[in-house]
């Protein structure tokens, strides 16, 4: 059953760059050397396009880590996209108990919880859950999580959904966020996200940009 205020269908029911804030959990290497629901080199793309996308559009974006100095500390590639942030450091399992990341995602204004973690069954199913609780809407990006299973990954995404999390990809979500080409100002860093993250997508957008002589060679 719907949450009261949270709307599912229609126009309303998709993502805007004004109405959503992106909170990325524990994506450490602890997390990631227990992790084998999908291949840890595509995990790293996943979640690297969902924070450059972020920049792109001027997302709020919240960095979460847990116990850092023995967990290791947040990966490179998403750092290097925020290079003046330091992630929130907790030591509750659970991101939603640690009350500096609710007083953070709530300054925002945003209502719309864009969430990304490692493992996707606790450090992304748990906030995703009990934030809904709080009154939000929140979008679980399961291709820029995982788990230590298939298993795992899967029953954390069968969870959320039971819950009311909404399951989405780092692709759709920066698709969402353009919505409309004629939103030009964008156009320049989706693109580049694309080559760089885009997959074969990436490799033939980077053939056509060669074959109409629009290529930056």
């Amino acid at each position: 059953m719907a949450a009261q205020g949270i709307t599912y269908t229609g126009l309303d029911a998709l993502l805007t760059p004004e109405n959503s804030v992106l909170l990325l959990i524990d994506h450490q290497g602890a997390q990631f050397a227990g992790m084998r629901s999908m291949d840890a080199g595509l995990v790293v793309s996943h979640v690297t396009a969902l924070a450059k996308g972020a920049k792109v559009f001027d997302v709020p974006t919240i960095l979460t880590t847990v116990v850092e100095d023995r967990g290791g500390r947040i990966i490179r590639q998403i750092q290097e996209v925020f290079p003046d942030q330091t992630p929130i450091d907790r030591t509750t399992i659970n991101t939603w108990e640690d009350q500096r990341v609710v007083d953070a995602v709530a300054a925002t204004g945003r209502r719309d919880i864009v969430m990304a973690g490692l493992w996707t069954d606790i450090c992304l199913a748990w906030p995703a859950i009990h934030a809904i609780a709080d009154g939000y809407r929140v979008f679980a990006v399961t291709d820029a999580s995982g788990a230590t299973s298939v298993e795992a990954h899967e029953r954390g995404i069968q969870r959320m959904i039971q819950a009311g999390v909404i399951p989405t990809c780092s692709g759709t979500v920066i698709a969402e966020w353009q919505r409309d080409w004629a939103r030009e100002e964008t156009v320049p860093g989706l693109t580049e996200i694309l080559l760089e993250h885009g997959g074969v997508f990436g490799t033939s957008l980077a053939w056509e940009l060669q074959l109409l002589g629009l290529d930056k060679k």
